[in-house]
């Protein structure tokens, strides 16, 4: 299937394109004093995501990445599993739908009838039940250096990136080791999972080995959709959810949460710390470099 095209920048397979027309507008308006401002803001359109002929959801997102969005979204709703042969992934722009195509039939009327309501931003959505598939998730036992933790904050906080551009907006990042591989943006941060997850399908990308990097809270929608993918490391400049910290350790996963400068809390899976780098060598955060939901 022919999917969207990566973008290279220092090192990403995939990264943000804070210049591209369609995520981006400018918008005239006052400040607080009365005098005229011109500022960018990320834009907001739906996307109605079919599998075969069936409706599934209507997503509100920035609007790029469409198939990875897509696949993403299927595949962590249980309604495609990672060897799926899927034959195709047609985006219409002027209609605003992507329809995903496999080689067998689907029918998922009764999961869609089940529906629950997320704290994801854009109004997330789960059908079925949330906790379908985790008492068979087992997480790989995965080292995690701090040296690495530092190494991606410093580095995914200096990428040019939609939030520098116009703010009000989510990343998460896909990583190995120190290494920031793709970065994805959008209006919620279940979005962003989800195109990260899309990613992965279509490339088959091995979960094992890998960290998730999120600007979001660590909600249970969080910790269950990076668990359901079988990435072991979930780190965030953001806080915690008594639920989503419950799960993590219910299902063996590293859960590392307000890290900013020196400063990180790891509330699941301290034993698979690797200390290596001193904290007083690290530089602290400058107070006005705080991200949207930094604080809790």
């Amino acid at each position: 299937m022919q999917l969207a095209q990566d973008q290279n920048s220092a090192g990403y397979l995939v990264s943000p394109d804070p210049k591209a027309p369609r995520l981006i507008r400018r918008v005239v308006g006052h400040d607080q004093t009365g005098a005229g401002t011109e500022i960018s803001v990320v834009e907001e359109r739906p996307l109605t995501i079919f599998l075969n002929g069936q409706e599934i959801v209507t997503a509100m997102t920035i609007g790029d990445y469409p198939d990875y969005l897509a696949l993403g979204f299927l595949r962590n709703q249980g309604m495609l599993h990672d060897d799926e042969d899927v034959t195709g992934v047609d985006y219409d722009a002027e209609l605003e739908t992507v329809v995903v195509r496999t080689a067998h039939p689907t029918d998922h009327e009764e999961k869609l009838k089940k529906k629950t309501r997320t704290s994801g931003c854009a109004v997330g959505t789960v059908f079925g039940d949330m906790m379908a598939g985790l008492e068979d998730v087992t997480l790989p036992k995965a080292r995690v250096r701090t040296s690495w933790l530092y190494t991606l904050a410093a580095q995914i906080n200096r990428t040019p990136s939609l939030y520098l551009e116009a703010g009000a907006i989510h990343g998460t990042v896909l990583c190995h080791e120190d290494q920031p591989l793709v970065y994805m943006e959008d209006v919620g941060r279940h979005n962003a999972v989800d195109k990260i997850a899309g990613w992965m399908m279509a490339t088959q990308t091995a979960p094992d080995d890998k960290i998730l990097y999120t600007t979001g809270r660590l909600t249970s929608e969080m910790v269950i959709k990076t668990a359901l993918m079988g990435i072991p490391v979930l780190a965030s400049r953001s806080g915690f959810t008594a639920w989503g910290v419950e799960i993590a350790q219910q299902v063996g996963l590293t859960l590392i949460g307000r890290m900013r400068g020196q400063r990180f809390i790891c509330l699941s899976g301290e034993d698979r710390l690797m200390r290596d780098a001193d904290p007083g060598a690290i530089a602290q955060e400058p107070q006005n470099s705080a991200r949207k939901g930094a604080t809790s």
